[in-house]
């Protein structure tokens, strides 16, 4: 990458400090490329100490900031913006704790605060726990929903990634019964017209072509196995034509993953809920997915997989997905900033 002229800046909030969060972010920043990001660790100096003697990453320097703009750039020098809001003597590895879920949620708010403010130019979220959420009185099913909520966003979505496949999700944390109800021509166009902003303006696809698949087997076969795809999947497909995206479908669930990834004939697929784009993603990619969220005024990248609760505390979580986080963030967040200026 090459042609702005200044580091991006991303800010990596640490997690819930009692799973893998804290050691992931330091094992992956182990592995980062300095030369065009700098990154500023925002959470709990004295966890993230801990996290680096059980992970060993001693080649990395942590320095306590107040400033952003103090941060370190040198390679393997990474500022740490201290919420000290952790006592080691209570933190207890490898559960869901009140003190997990009320330090995880501060890390949140004070990041999408520095993002919004324009002072880091992406976020990354290490996981966190929902149990411990909602144990400390925040009742968010996840990250998605509170950054909404902070960013005053009203329509987003989950985008996943791993290698050159990307799937955007109609539906995600609801029972499978109450899918149906939920696929609606303007739920399916929204979800459409996101992914075709979010494809040209950070992924700098001029012409995004989009796979929509069907929620029945067979696409609903003409209406024999549901009539979903009759009433509200193509109507929403229809809409968006006329507005100029290259919307195309729908098409059978069992057969547009693999189109999509091994044949490559689409930038993104759309999928009607959880399981039908996580399992193909997971399958070919599991240690490397990245979870976007579409519709926020900011960039937000995420490893796609939890707290590691087994690993929490050991250092043997794998940092993979970590890694591909951090650095899909930096790409979104310089193609951002090139568009921005040139």
């Amino acid at each position: 990458m090459c042609g702005i002229s200044r580091k991006v800046v991303i800010g990596i909030t640490i997690g819930d400090p009692g799973g893998a969060g804290p050691e992931l972010a330091l094992k992956a920043l182990q592995k980062c490329d300095y030369a065009i990001a700098k990154y500023i660790l925002i959470g709990s100096y004295k966890v993230l100490l801990k996290a680096q003697e059980i992970t060993g990453a001693k080649n990395l320097e942590l320095y306590k900031i107040s400033d952003l703009s103090k941060a370190p750039e040198e390679p393997y020098k990474v500022g740490v913006y201290d919420i000290d809001n952790v006592d080691l003597n209570q933190l207890v590895y490898g559960k869901p704790s009140h003190i997990g879920g009320k330090a995880s949620y501060e890390y949140i708010v004070k990041a999408v605060e520095f993002a919004m403010k324009g002072l880091i130019d992406a976020v990354v979220t290490m996981p966190i726990s929902k149990e411990s959420l909602n144990m400390a009185g925040y009742k968010y099913p996840g990250h998605t929903e509170l950054l909404a909520e902070l960013t005053g966003t009203k329509d987003v979505r989950m985008m996943l990634v791993a290698k050159h496949l990307r799937v955007v999700h109609v539906t995600t944390h609801v029972a499978l019964r109450k899918v149906p109800d939920l696929i609606t021509k303007e739920r399916v166009l929204k979800t459409i017209e996101l992914t075709h902003e979010y494809l040209r303006e950070y992924f700098n696809i001029s012409d995004p072509k989009i796979a929509i698949a069907g929620l029945n087997p067979h696409a609903g076969e003409s209406g024999l196995f549901g009539d979903e795809e009759i009433r509200e999947i193509t109507p929403a497909i229809e809409d968006a034509k006329r507005k100029g995206i290259n919307a195309l479908g729908p098409f059978p669930p069992d057969t547009v993953f693999y189109r999509a990834y091994y044949n490559r004939e689409f930038d993104a697929v759309i999928a009607m809920y959880h399981d039908q784009g996580h399992i193909p993603l997971k399958m070919i990619g599991f240690m490397e997915g990245v979870n976007i969220t579409l519709g926020l005024p900011i960039i937000r990248t995420s490893p796609d997989h939890g707290t590691v609760w087994g690993k929490a505390g050991k250092g043997t979580a794998d940092e993979t997905a970590s890694l591909e986080a951090i650095k899909l963030a930096v790409q979104l967040a310089y193609n951002k900033i090139r568009k921005k200026y040139f």
